[in-house]
């Protein structure tokens, strides 16, 4: 799993904001990936009046939403950052992109978020024919992901999110509408979830998840779960984002990652680092010890993990 980066990213000039262009500073060094046009790629997820009233508040630079700033840059960062996916996608990569995507809705910006570039993936795969298994571990609920496939047996939705956190739901209860019912996995974490809650979770969800056969896992890559990370209060190290690409390279090998959170300067592309490697079957980089939840934290998770089962059992072959 190969980084694929742009330095177009850093034209999304969001000043003194928690999605800033400082999050790549780390990866100027690397060179810039040819990338395909994603312009043609965003009617997969977003309809054509939000695309039009995006690039025309760029052009502006008029805020999208009280949380989503824009600038003269961002339209072609945006646009690039779904080319970078798509590329990951044919590549089995890794892209490096920002603005980030999970919170984007089909009409509507939120949370940082622009475009859903993975929501845009995984739809092109679905329309070849593919089912797509999108596991998100950023430290939020992808809102704007699990809208998007709520009401589809084609695209499983997989979630690890604090909660309660933005953006205020996801919740065991939350499986999908319609014909996607029991297609949306939510594993809400209280916060102080730690590495041991996270694998607990992870282990138990794994078998019912490998039940859809996926042909493709995409991922959401956010990392703001880390233990230092300044928007949640979730204790991840960065030994679990290693272990958790070599896990993932094992059950699935057919992947792609698009980064979507990860707000600690300084560490986020160790974290991102640890992932690759664990990805690639390579020596961790930053090593670290596990981080233990706290009791009161444990009894929380283990209700909400027994209820999410429970919500699930009708649609998946759940022990």
């Amino acid at each position: 799993m190969q980084l694929i980066y742009h330095s177009d990213f850093l034209g999304h000039d969001t000043g003194h904001h928690p999605e800033c262009r400082e999050r790549l500073f780390a990866f100027r060094h690397l060179p810039d990936a040819p990338l395909p046009d994603g312009r043609p790629f965003l009617a997969f997820a977003h309809l054509e009046a939000y695309i039009t009233r995006v690039e025309a508040s760029c052009l502006a630079s008029h805020w999208l939403d009280p949380e989503t700033p824009v600038s003269s840059g961002t339209w072609k960062a945006a646009i690039q950052a779904v080319g970078a996916t798509m590329k990951a996608v044919e590549t089995g990569g890794f892209a490096l992109v920002r603005p980030p995507g999970h919170h984007a809705y089909p009409d509507h910006s939120s949370g940082f978020c622009i475009f859903n570039n993975i929501g845009i993936a995984a739809s092109y795969l679905a329309s070849e024919g593919k089912k797509v298994l999108i596991l998100d571990f950023d430290g939020h609920l992808g809102d704007g992901t699990s809208r998007i496939f709520d009401g589809s047996a084609q695209v499983l939705y997989w979630s690890f999110h604090q909660y309660p956190a933005f953006p205020g739901h996801g919740f065991v209860t939350e499986i999908g509408v319609g014909a996607g019912k029991g297609y949306t996995i939510n594993v809400p974490l209280p916060p102080g979830s730690a590495d041991d809650i996270f694998w607990r979770a992870f282990d138990t969800y794994l078998p019912v998840v490998q039940q859809f056969r996926p042909d493709v896992l995409a991922i959401s890559a956010g990392f703001d779960g880390y233990e230092l990370d300044p928007l949640l209060d979730l204790r991840f190290s960065p030994d679990l984002f290693y272990r958790l690409g070599k896990r993932l390279a094992e059950a699935f090998p057919v992947r792609f990652a698009v980064l979507e959170g990860g707000y600690h300067l300084e560490d986020l592309p160790k974290c991102i680092y640890n992932f690759t490697a664990g990805s690639n079957d390579l020596d961790c980089p930053w090593p670290s010890p596990p981080t233990e939840s706290g009791l009161r934290v444990w009894e929380e998770f283990e209700a909400r993990l027994q209820a999410g089962l429970l919500h699930l059992r009708p649609y998946w072959n759940i022990d």
